[in-house]
């Protein structure tokens, strides 16, 4: 009997919530076979069988683990149960051969995109319920057991569409969730922070988009966005602002002079800022292929401690959601933050005419102990001047200010 213990998962974390049994207790399982889902602060990752052998359970859902204590042990004496599926990769697992019997109605667990918690899913299953009749009322719109039995109660209509209770429920926050309370709470309480806005006329950015989407994603595979033209434009403004690109650490200022950018992803179990390093040297293309790297791995909660440590500036688009205008909050310990928002067409005077065009509103949230409103409304102006004129970006600087050294 061999003990399987909670790994070290990053020099900051010293205790994770088992979110998941995957096995069940006394299942075979093989070498390598995930077992469970676990959950730090800062992301979600699976604890492999280390030897072949039979489960027994330790740990149960929802426990607090400290790095180092026993979630299962393997009894790798056990024979291997006659039938027993071999060793496959995890995406294979779910598939059937042509010839096997086919599984009875009530054993196939109802297949959807919608997250449920196992309980649901058990139900759901047992009792023949569509996933897309059943409204969820869980973060994300998880479906949760009352959503189920509401569903079974009222069949004929969308769980919740018209019951009205009194009923309140309690439910245990994530290791995530804690760790952004604590940050954000420690980023209004420590900073001096400050809030400048500015709007950037987006017709440049989409007319470059709109002509070149096609042949863009023909040649590098993947979509022309907003990220990448943020992204560069923010590196480029960031290197003639350093100010806003540094922290304080103490009595000391650090500056930096690359730029790693952080961008906010809302993740399944809440927000996460994966970093693109060196984003200032990455072209068009490399950016554009990096956020969707990092979007998909916090969709599918796969990034690594590694993959969200460090930044030094954080990008954030709340436009995603619908929001006009806001103030986005430092991601400590960096000094500042630019927020983008909707694009809405709005009436602007352009050589005294009247003419509708695309604004966003930008938002720069800073520190003001280490920038000045000279410096982070400098940042944005420059950002401004890049997105709308994205010629720029390549040089930086106009090109005929350059040729003429002016």
């Amino acid at each position: 009997m061999i003990d399987i213990k909670i790994p070290t998962v990053g020099e900051s974390i010293s205790e994770v919530t088992l979110v998941k049994w995957l096995k069940k207790e006394g299942d075979y399982v093989n070498m390598d076979e995930v077992l469970c889902e676990l959950e730090s602060e800062k992301a979600t990752f699976e604890l492999p069988a280390e030897k072949a052998g039979t489960l027994h359970l330790v740990a149960k859902e929802g426990d607090t683990l400290l790095i180092g204590d026993v979630a299962c042990k393997i009894d790798e004496t056990a024979a291997k149960p006659e039938g027993a599926a071999a060793p496959a990769p995890k995406a294979e697992a779910p598939k059937k051969t042509e010839n096997a019997a086919p599984a009875s109605p009530k054993a196939e667990a109802p297949q959807s995109d919608v997250k449920a918690t196992p309980v649901a899913n058990a139900i759901m299953a047992d009792k023949q319920v569509k996933p897309a009749e059943v409204k969820g009322s869980g973060a994300m719109g998880r479906i949760m057991k009352h959503d189920v039995l509401d569903a079974i109660a009222n069949p004929g209509r969308k769980s919740g569409a018209a019951a009205f209770t009194r009923e309140e429920r309690r439910e245990k926050m994530s290791n995530l969730r804690k760790t952004v309370s604590r940050r954000l709470v420690e980023a209004k309480n420590s900073t001096a922070m400050l809030t400048t806005f500015n709007e950037v006329d987006m017709t440049r950015i989409m007319d470059i988009r709109k002509q070149y989407k096609d042949t863009f994603k023909e040649s590098h595979g993947v979509n022309l966005g907003f990220m990448s033209f943020f992204t560069k434009a923010a590196c480029i403004a960031l290197q003639e602002w350093p100010a806003v690109n540094a922290y304080i650490d103490g009595d000391s200022l650090v500056y930096h002079d690359y730029c790693d950018i952080s961008i906010a992803v809302s993740a399944p179990k809440g927000l996460v800022v994966p970093v693109i390093r060196n984003a200032e040297s990455m072209s068009m293309s490399d950016i554009e292929k990096k956020v969707v790297e990092l979007a998909k791995k916090a969709r599918d909660n796969k990034l690594s401690p590694d993959e969200m440590a460090g930044g030094t500036f954080t990008l954030t688009n709340g436009g995603v959601f619908g929001s006009l205008m806001s103030t986005p909050i430092i991601n400590i310990p960096q000094s500042a933050i630019l927020g983008m928002h909707k694009i809405q067409d709005r009436p602007m005077a352009i050589n005294g005419k009247v003419e509708i065009r695309p604004m966003m509103y930008l938002a720069v949230s800073y520190d003001h102990r280490i920038i000045d409103g000279r410096e982070s409304v400098g940042f944005l102006v420059r950002v401004k001047e890049l997105l709308e004129n994205p010629e720029l970006i390549l040089f930086g600087q106009d090109p005929v200010k350059t040729l003429l050294e002016i």
